[in-house]
């Protein structure tokens, strides 16, 4: 089967690669080992994830994004070729059409770097879309309609929020909040209350298994195993969910604040859409046990988690590439 077009949801935290008609082929960490001396690519995706803080000195495993726009364009351009080769399997007869997610807030110069990179990295063309306008499609709001639609966006390094009429996007906000910084404040409040050093898994692992926004009726708990501050030796601790819900209060208060900033942002006409329809949570962050019901709580606006929020962007990719004269409003491209 020949692939001709490629939908790359290009992450923060992970990168998962979109083909219409069959779904999510592809859905890896955006991480890239590098060998220093020779600046050589050494593995991209899963196999440069399990070398993240285990590398010697000669080797680099990095995150090639931050906030969602590239932080190294080198890098990058390399990982989106590795991302379209592998999609596309051993029979590459064509130059696929490859469309890729970009924040809302980004400059010309990096909607550009992306499109260049994507151009470089071997597809025919390149198109790239707004993250909160492809979650919306991906989540099935009708975008082209002339009513106000909110779409919540968590990622790994930030969280997008805008209100979407009439294909475009009428108001929103980001901030550099994201599943990351969430992992972060329960690795610190771990080594602040039980001076136990944690690292990125662990952290991740417990907001998975313990992480709610609102205090659980019934308390949860989990062994954790970490090293020691005071003795340096590995140590077993026991922690509560309640204890997690504490540990990632301020970040949640600032995904709240930005989502407050947006509502107050909005004209009357698509408040009331919003009001009437409620708010879409997407991305990874909406995965988080009762935080639709932590910002329905705060704004007095109902809120809901969309279907498979994960994957809401490379859908949302998939759906544009197969309807491309429907959203062309919404699409920078270059061929």
């Amino acid at each position: 089967m020949f692939i001709k077009k490629i939908g790359i949801d290009l992450g923060t935290a992970n990168t998962l690669v979109f083909i219409p008609k069959r779904g999510v082929v592809l859905n890896e960490p955006t991480v890239v080992a590098v060998s220093t001396p020779e600046n050589r690519i050494l593995a991209v995706g899963n196999e440069a994830k399990k070398m993240l803080g285990r590398t010697p000195d000669n080797i680099v495993a990095s995150r090639p994004m931050k906030d969602g726009v590239i932080a190294d364009y080198r890098v990058t351009q390399a990982m989106i070729r590795y991302f379209i080769n592998k999609a596309s399997g051993r029979m590459k007869l064509f130059r696929p059409e490859v469309m890729i997610s970009i924040p809302a807030g980004v400059t010309s110069t990096e909607r550009r770097a992306v499109i260049d990179a994507t151009m470089n990295a071997g597809a025919k063309a390149a198109y790239v879309v707004k993250e909160p306008v492809l979650a919306a499609i991906g989540a099935e709001i009708p975008i082209n309609v002339p009513s106000g639609n909110m779409i919540i966006d968590i990622g790994g390094g930030t969280t997008e929020v805008a209100v979407i009429s009439l294909g475009g996007i009428v108001s929103w906000s980001s901030v550099r909040v994201g599943g990351d910084k969430i992992d972060q404040a329960i690795a610190s409040f771990i080594k602040e209350k039980h001076s136990l050093a944690i690292g990125e898994a662990t952290a991740e692992e417990i907001k998975i298994n313990l992480g709610s926004a609102i205090g659980l009726k019934k308390e949860e708990e989990m062994e954790i195993r970490g090293r020691d501050l005071i003795a340096g030796l590995p140590k077993t601790i026991v922690i509560t969910s309640s204890e997690v819900t504490e540990a990632i209060g301020d970040e949640l208060r600032e995904i709240i604040q930005v989502i407050k900033t947006v509502l107050r942002d909005t004209p009357p006409e698509l408040s009331a859409d919003v009001m009437n329809k409620g708010m879409v949570l997407s991305g990874g962050g909406a995965l988080l046990r009762n935080i639709d019901r932590l910002i329905t709580k705060i704004t007095g606006v109902a809120c809901y988690t969309a279907d498979e929020p994960l994957l809401c962007v490379a859908k949302g990719t998939g759906i544009a590439l197969e309807n491309l004269e429907v959203y062309k409003k919404s699409i920078v491209s270059k061929k």
